[in-house]
């Protein structure tokens, strides 16, 4: 008869990570080992400093609080399904911090020495408990919390990046295999390969490959006069067969090929010999693999005449973009290889339509991208934000100068939009003449803009200091970032301003770490992850990447992990900030791609228990990194 109060739990359980991983055996066994723990209001669990206990635990009912005695808040608050009190699990040391029920509680103590194995048979298991250990300290992947389980480092999207390849994608196979046995003539294994279309077929001996033959096989050795058409499979055929398993990436399979100089392999159940044969591959099947190969894509689009030409580029960028994420390939590589693509696609309509216009460029100019695009974080089809600066013009010249460039703008962003760049509806496009001016006009509406900082002009300021070169001559650009830097060196307060707008940003959690919703419109009960959780990072590195005049970093991450090589003492928190942003990027264009749209706006239900826990663990950075901004400016004197 079954402990119905152990399989209680055990339902419980196996709907939050890191119980989910486990079989459903294991599950239920641990279950029975597993005690019920009943916590009033303010009830402590354990104090800091205390020894640690023999179990770790999980809220069943309730809330508990966990607090430092240093600081008067409540750092963290857990719910049902959440884990606390690992430390005993992955380091010998006293807690650091209480934990007491915020409100009538029941959990359930989980014995250490029970649970251990488990955690150290299954990598997935462990490694959610050491990424939940570590993520009280903000960062998930902190030095000082490596080596805790394992023995080995838990991968940071940062380390070993040069040693991925970029085509990791599944290869896709054929599952129609053409078979014949030993004994089959020649001429006949002619008429099968001609009668199916096929380029090679398998030589099988009780359902196991023995061999191959190919139609360049049938050229050198039948159609030279080598052999006659009565000749046996066995006799001629390439054996043995080169066998690899289904599960092949587009790299591998090329490697496989050019390192035995074969045109065809053969996948077996375990890419043996001494199973059954489940598909063939063909040389033709890795080229058609690699036009999603970046190098083939970027070569695709400098042979493009037509704008219409670059759309279905556009849709293979995507498609690359949802195999990089399936194989998850670091945050760091995916956001270069992209914003790569998508300049390449810009640069390619905009050479286009040069081609069109009836004269040359009178002057030399640039064409820059702002806002995502400009910080090289578009990942998704999203709305086109973009300006032309040119070169400076004699008064004689400045209209038809400006007439020029305005219509170029007009053709550049029709042809953005045709292959899938909605229009701003801002209108903060090159194409409206305050979007698209001379050096000398641009550092005019620089100056206004940081000299008389109202909430409009330090919004425009925001999208405008996101910049980056796309098409056209650098040193323009060059010369009007100097400008702003020395700009705002004599207008200091300028930095109070764009403090207090990065402070704006809606809070992503309540106090009980329930995520915030829209209260209304169409995106009711939807957490908005741009406004709530990217916006916050992004504005903040915005600020403290311009205090230090660094000029040519406009991407979120790279501008964090400058500012740790800059200040030392902030390091594990802007290193923590980079580390968040990326994860949150990742996040949004899963779900974009997932949803197809912007990924700006989630539907919390359609969210699993971890999915949910990994976003929560983001949102540790945000508060510090607002108050650290807040102090160092002095945003409380700002009126």
């Amino acid at each position: 008869m079954k402990n119905t109060i152990s399989q209680r739990v055990a339902d419980f359980l196996k709907n939050y990570p890191p119980f989910n991983f486990l079989h459903q055996k294991d599950l239920e066994k641990l279950s029975e080992q597993i005690s019920i723990i009943y916590k009033e209001k303010d009830a402590v669990i354990f104090a800091e400093n205390d020894k640690t206990h023999d179990s770790f635990y999980v809220v069943h009912k309730g809330a508990v609080a966990l607090k430092k005695s240093t600081k008067n808040s409540v750092l963290d608050m857990c719910d049902e399904g959440d884990i606390f009190g690992l430390r005993p699990l992955l380091a010998q040391e006293n807690y650091i911090m209480e934990a007491a029920a915020h409100e009538e509680s029941i959990l359930y103590a989980i014995p250490i020495a029970v649970f251990k194995p488990y955690a150290l048979e299954n990598r997935n298991v462990g490694n959610f408990l050491i990424e939940s250990y570590a993520s009280n300290t903000r960062n998930p992947y902190s030095d000082i919390h490596k080596d805790k389980l394992y023995g080995d480092d838990i991968l940071d999207e940062n380390l070993h990046s040069s040693n991925h390849s970029f085509d990791l994608t599944p290869i896709k196979y054929s599952k129609k295999i053409v078979t014949c046995s030993p004994s089959t003539t020649v001429k006949d294994i002619a008429k099968i390969m001609s009668k199916k279309k096929v380029g090679a077929i398998l030589i099988v001996d009780e359902m196991l490959p023995i061999g191959i033959l190919t139609d360049k096989d049938l050229r050198n050795k039948i159609v030279s006069g080598d052999f006659p058409i009565t000749t046996t499979a066995e006799t001629i055929m390439t054996k043995p067969v080169i066998t690899y398993p289904k599960k092949m990436t587009v790299t591998e399979a090329q490697m496989a090929m050019m390192k035995s100089d074969i045109s065809h392999l053969c996948l077996t159940k375990d890419g043996t010999v001494n199973t059954k044969a489940v598909g063939i591959l063909s040389k033709h099947d890795v080229m058609v693999a690699l036009g999603n190969n970046p190098a083939v894509l970027i070569k695709a689009l400098k042979r493009t005449k037509k704008i219409k030409e670059i759309k279905p580029i556009r849709n293979q960028i995507m498609q690359l973009l949802q195999g990089y994420l399936d194989q998850n390939i670091p945050m760091t590589l995916i956001t270069k290889i992209i914003t790569e693509l998508n300049e390449a696609c810009t640069t390619r309509v905009i050479e286009i339509c040069l081609e069109k216009m009836s004269s040359p460029p009178p002057v030399k100019f640039t064409w820059l991208a702002l806002g995502s695009q400009g910080r090289g974080e578009q990942m998704l089809h999203t709305d086109q934000d973009n300006a032309i600066v040119y070169e400076n013009v004699n008064e004689v010249f400045r209209d038809e100068t400006k007439i020029y460039f305005l219509k170029l703008a007009s053709h550049v962003n029709k042809g953005l939009f045709e292959i899938g760049y909605d229009y701003c509806p801002a209108e903060m496009m090159a194409s409206n003449p305050k979007w698209c001016m001379s050096l000398d006009e641009w550092k005019e509406q620089v100056k206004y803009w940081i000299t008389n900082p109202g909430k409009n002009e330090v919004l425009l300021s925001f999208i405008f200091f996101d910049y980056s070169a796309t098409y056209g001559d650098t040193e323009i650009v060059s010369q009007l970032s100097d400008y702003i830097f020395e700009t705002i060196k004599v207008n200091p307060i300028f930095y109070m301003h764009l403090v207090s707008g990065a402070l704006q940003s809606p809070s992503p959690t309540g106090f009980f770490r329930q995520f915030l919703v829209e209260q209304d419109g169409a995106n009711k009960d939807n957490f908005d992850i741009k406004r709530r959780a990217l916006m916050p990072l992004t504005d903040a590195a915005r600020v403290l990447i311009l205090s230090h005049s660094i000029k040519g970093i406009s991407n979120t991450a790279e501008r964090f992990e400058k500012l740790a090589e800059l200040e030392s003492n902030n390091r594990e928190l802007y290193l923590s900030c980079s580390y968040s942003f990326k994860a949150l990027l990742k996040f949004r264009t899963k779900q974009g791609l997932l949803h197809h749209d912007s990924g700006q706006f989630i539907e919390l239900e359609s969210l699993t228990k971890m999915e949910k826990i990994k976003l929560k663990r983001t949102f540790k950075t945000i508060k510090e990194l607002q108050e650290l901004i807040s102090v160092r400016f002095n945003i409380s004197n700002l009126v």
